[in-house]
């Protein structure tokens, strides 16, 4: 991959590979790309091998989904030196949901760290691959559990503390994953007639001091300590907040975009 153009987009210069490092970057990935379906629901997704990732996301400015993400992240560090390894999960009951979320495990000093750079609420740095793990950094406790079954095999559920309540995101197995697999896992959740991401608009991204998630029909305000802002969209809100959360939409995806979401909520 074309490693320093990622790094000026991320904003930071090349490091040696090292846990704090690691940490910084998965942070500047985050807040540098949007997480949604966009190009799911336009019917224009270019797929997820790595060269159409890079023109997406590092020239265009774009966002994306899981599968995106954790293919350009892990491409980023392996390229830095780390030692990384794909695994994918299941959101939602691990006896009936599909493996079709994509998360990252890196080998740092003997020890593995949980990446999961494309979740809607993602973290913002890895969590230790170790039961029970917690991580609060910048307000947003995490923390993991190691969840063995016949369904899953060794697997580790992530959950997030929200509503004064653990939130299970998703559970991931240990299995290995081939590039095969993960554009098998695309092709279903870009593709499948039921696939909530074709069914609705999903677009999230951490602020400073705060994270925005935007439907079809809603706009979630989270900041740490405060009280959950979930409300209706306003008449023509979505195309203002498309520019706030910078989403790198051309004039023409945007308008395409909002026909779609009209469509939707018909």
């Amino acid at each position: 991959m074309d490693l320093e153009a990622y790094l000026k987009r991320v904003g930071l210069p090349r490091s040696a590979p090292t846990l704090p490092f690691l940490a910084a970057l998965h942070e500047a990935h985050v807040r540098t790309f949007t997480f949604d379906n966009i190009d799911v629901l336009l019917d224009q997704h270019p797929g997820v091998d790595l060269a159409a990732i890079e023109a997406k996301f590092v020239t265009r400015g774009r966002g994306g989904y899981c599968f995106e993400h954790a293919t350009l992240f892990a491409a980023a560090l392996e390229s830095l030196g780390y030692q990384v390894e794909r695994r994918l999960g299941r959101v939602g009951d691990v006896r009936t949901a599909p493996r079709t979320h994509c998360v990252v495990v890196v080998s740092v000093e003997g020890v593995r760290w949980l990446a999961d750079p494309g979740f809607g609420h993602s973290l913002l740095r890895p969590i230790p691959l170790a039961d029970g793990a917690y991580d609060d950094h910048g307000g947003w406790p995490f923390r993991l559990a190691r969840v063995d079954s016949p369904d899953t095999g060794k697997a580790w559920q992530l959950q997030r503390f929200r509503g004064g309540e653990w939130e299970v995101m998703h559970t991931s197995d240990e299995l290995p994953v081939h590039q095969v697999d993960v554009r098998m896992g695309h092709h279903f959740t870009s593709t499948y007639p039921t696939s909530h991401f074709r069914s609705g608009l999903m677009l999230t991204r951490h602020q400073p001091g705060r994270h925005i998630s935007l439907t079809h029909q809603t706009v979630t305000i989270r900041q740490p300590g405060e009280p959950t802002d979930h409300r209706p969209l306003a008449p023509g809100e979505l195309e203002k907040l498309l520019t706030e959360v910078e989403a790198g939409l051309t004039p023409d995806e945007t308008a395409r975009l909002l026909a779609r979401v009209d469509r939707i909520s018909g």
